[in-house]
């Protein structure tokens, strides 16, 4: 006597092939079971050579061996990037379409610029958090962070500069949260574009600038050379590439910390066993022998979060830069 199981795995399967050969979609278990079946785009929204591009591109190819087929970066820029955000929103919830979420997308969000809130993505993983950092000329009369915050009080808006980013930028934000934090006017300290981390740090090393913002990662190399002094980091814990630099608590007794950070993402709607398999590939290159080289080589800190506490995290950081743009009259 035939069972009814094996009667229908004989129906289901030549139904499997007729719908495969009219070209239409299989979804549910089966397919989940079989994915990948082909190649994976990972887009990034952010230029070929940044940090963004290089974490990508050196987690995705670690990431191939897990899945069982390329992950091929695809950099969409534009639109301080919310055309690539956009792009990895917008595709096919089918795990074939994955990419980054920088914390740029949460200050666009606050600015009114674009709508892609956390619960626009299925979130695969955070990878990376690098907290920002108050650093001075090593030439600089102020030898800690407390000194300074004083200093600022006390004087007339204007007598000090400060940098490390574009206007508007996660560095802007950072120095202008701490000092709302500390209770001092953020106008009170006069912002200098500029081009990024590297260029605002040699503006201070040549005392062009009094106070500096980005991640003591970055910094290190001019921290070693003498050049640079580092206050404090905005982590909620030490830098371990600069142990002896406190935290902003531990240095003048403000609760305040602030990073950029770099997930993994996909569109929302992403299955979750898909979603599962993904996090489960990016873990296994997050935690390879190249990927952690690559990381330690460029100071980058590794943090990971997976896909419910990625998302949480995310959906945090929407409602508290808002909060602290509006606080520091940048919104």
């Amino acid at each position: 006597m035939i069972s009814k199981t094996l009667i229908c795995t004989g129906i289901c399967a030549g139904l499997a092939t007729m719908m495969m050969a009219s070209g239409a979609i299989i979804v549910g278990p089966a397919a989940a079971q079989t994915w990948p079946e082909r190649p994976i785009t990972l887009i990034v929204p952010w230029g070929a050579g940044g940090g963004t591009d290089t974490v990508a591109r050196t987690l995705a190819v670690a990431m191939e061996e897990p899945l069982g087929q390329p992950v091929n970066v695809v950099n969409r820029t534009g639109g301080s990037g919310i055309i690539g955000h956009t792009a990895m929103a917008t595709a096919d919830a089918d795990g074939y379409a994955i990419g980054t979420i920088n914390v740029d997308l949460s200050q666009l969000v606050c600015q009114g610029l674009t709508d892609l809130t956390a619960d626009k993505f299925t979130h695969i993983a955070l990878i990376n958090t690098e907290p920002a950092a108050v650093s001075v000329s090593a030439d600089s009369q102020f030898q800690t962070l407390e000194q300074a915050l004083d200093a600022i009080r006390q004087n007339p808006a204007g007598t000090y500069t400060a940098s490390g980013s574009g206007t508007g930028s996660i560095y802007h934000l950072a120095w202008a949260g701490l000092l709302v934090a500390a209770d001092i006017d953020p106008n009170k300290v006069t912002w200098v574009p500029s081009e990024g981390g590297g260029p605002s740090l040699q503006d201070a090393a040549s005392g062009a600038i009094d106070f500096v913002t980005p991640p003591l990662s970055t910094a290190k190399p001019l921290v070693e050379a003498g050049r640079v002094r580092p206050l404090a980091t905005m982590g909620a814990d030490r830098f371990s590439g600069l142990p002896d630099v406190p935290t902003v608590k531990e240095a003048a007794g403000v609760d305040w910390t602030s990073q950029t950070w770099r997930m993994i993402g996909a569109p929302d709607g992403l299955p979750d066993d898909i979603r599962d398999k993904l996090s489960n590939a990016v873990r296994t290159a997050f935690d390879s022998d190249a990927f952690t080289e690559f990381m330690d080589n460029r100071g980058f800190a590794k943090t990971w979060m997976g896909p419910e506490e990625a998302r949480a995290f995310h959906a945090s950081e929407d409602s508290a830069i808002c909060e602290v743009m509006k606080a520091a009259g940048m919104l």
